[in-house]
């Protein structure tokens, strides 16, 4: 099993950082930029078009929640289920960068923020 290790690489567009992700730590996920079978990711797709590392990138929308790419129904229920606040990832990112998101993250030991 992989370690959790600071890579800015391995925050997700969404703000989730795959870095401390149990699936990907197990090496059954490659992580958000590399997993080509996420192709049903529409915030991926979004980030992916205009060229983002993430949705903290994004001018159209200053708060994530007014996105409904980023935050719909299915996202919500996931975000409940897993105890993780994708909008706090995204707003940490802003503060902090991708560097830093991904130190705290790791320094966590969790893929995203909790509620």
């Amino acid at each position: 099993m992989k370690q959790i290790s600071v890579d800015p690489m391995l925050v997700g567009y969404c703000g989730i950082y795959c870095g401390a992700c149990p699936r990907y730590l197990k090496e059954r996920c490659p992580g958000c930029h590399d997993n080509k079978k996420a192709t049903w990711c529409k915030v991926r797709s979004c980030c992916i078009e205009h060229g983002y590392a993430s949705c903290a990138e994004c001018e159209e929308f200053a708060d994530p929640h007014d996105c409904r790419k980023f935050h719909n129904l299915i996202s919500r229920v996931i975000g409940f289920m897993l105890r993780s606040d994708r909008r706090a990832c995204v707003y940490q990112i802003k503060e902090r960068g991708l560097e830093g998101h991904a130190a705290a993250m790791a320094e966590l030991g969790r893929p995203s923020i909790r509620p």
